[in-house]
């Protein structure tokens, strides 16, 4: 393990002795799981083609910090997004390391049939809470992409998992506000469907706390047995924020993207988002288990940088973990004898 991957007490922890602590949803011990979705979410939109040798580099490199799924690519068409038209080649060619889930993002059933000859782990499939967006993104009623969804989750059954993401969970960019009903609704049909997983994406980073706590609390209780995961972006500076409301509301994975790349290419705004080497230090240094190594992580923010060929948004990998320690100036004690003579 690397020298950053425990952050111990974060700044602030302590206190006076006998001072009572109000009971925290995230004090006690707790599993939080990370899945990375840079190498298809960060890279979908850049506007070179980075070369698959680098990309298997940098997946097998992701595989050993400790991340519960790395969204690896998509099988969709090379014409539509170019990026990405190496699934194949990549999906063969990356190391498997145990306890890794290994998923990739299919639009269609012949992307699925494609996906699953590369031995994959888990299928993420996409479509929206808002009719607008999902007739602008996939050329479809939501009906009509139920319907095709379904016929995937049953092609699928019985040889991979099927995680369904609902994207503009917290908002639309054209329609605003989609009523919290429909995204319960869409999720009900997906989980009788038999999806493993449900994941509420806030495509365009319009969610705030207090809303995802509303929305996400009670969730467990009804989809049990379902993998539930969130999806920020940190379009306006809320990302983080909204992770902590998540975990408030139970919900104890998070997509999240190497160096903070990302953004949605259908999605009129949508910029990076969260960073995963940012949530791994915040959740590190509350004291939660994320599994992961962040020396590790940065190492690969930083690979992940030279691929792209530009700045990239993520903080930590640019300041240092919290807990950095810089020497004090070389005349400290020649300031400290003239405060203490006047």
């Amino acid at each position: 393990m690397s020298e950053h991957n425990s952050v111990g007490n974060a700044p602030g922890t302590a206190r006076p002795a006998g001072a009572s602590v109000a009971p925290s949803p995230w004090s006690a011990p707790r599993r939080v799981h990370i899945h990375d979705v840079a190498m298809r979410d960060g890279l979908q939109i850049e506007p070179i083609f980075v070369p698959t040798e680098q990309k298997i580099a940098l997946i097998n490199a992701l595989g050993h910090t400790g991340l519960s799924k790395i969204e690896a690519t998509s099988f969709t068409s090379p014409k539509a997004i170019p990026a990405l038209r190496d699934a194949e080649e990549l999906m063969m060619g990356i190391e498997r390391v145990p306890g890794v889930k290994y998923v990739c993002l299919v639009p269609n059933l012949r992307g699925a049939e494609r996906a699953m000859q590369c031995n994959i782990d888990e299928i993420n499939l996409v479509m929206s809470a808002s009719e607008t967006h999902n007739l602008a993104n996939l050329k479809m009623t939501r009906d009509q992409s139920f319907l095709a969804l379904s016929k995937i989750i049953d092609e699928a059954a019985g040889q991979v998992d099927v995680n369904i993401s609902i994207s503009t969970a917290f908002g639309c960019p054209m329609e605003g506000v989609v009523a919290p009903e429909e995204v319960l609704r869409l999720g009900d049909r997906f989980a009788e469907r038999g999806a493993q997983g449900i994941t509420l994406c806030d495509t365009t980073g319009m969610a705030n706390p207090t809303q995802v706590e509303a929305l996400c609390s009670g969730l467990a209780r009804r989809w049990p047995g379902l993998e539930l995961t969130l999806h920020f972006h940190n379009t306006r500076g809320m990302g983080l924020a909204n992770v902590i409301a998540g975990l408030s509301a139970g919900i104890d994975r998070y997509d999240s993207s190497l160096a903070g790349l990302g953004g949605c290419p259908y999605a009129p705004g949508a910029t990076g988002n969260i960073c995963t080497e940012d949530l791994v230090h915040m959740l590190d240094s509350m004291n939660m288990n994320t599994g992961t190594d962040l020396g590790l992580l940065v190492s690969c923010a930083r690979q992940m940088a030279k691929m792209v060929g530009r700045e990239v948004p993520g903080q930590v990998m640019k300041a240092g973990p919290w807990d950095k320690r810089f020497p004090p100036p070389p005349d400290l004690e020649q300031t400290r004898e003239r405060a203490l003579a006047r």
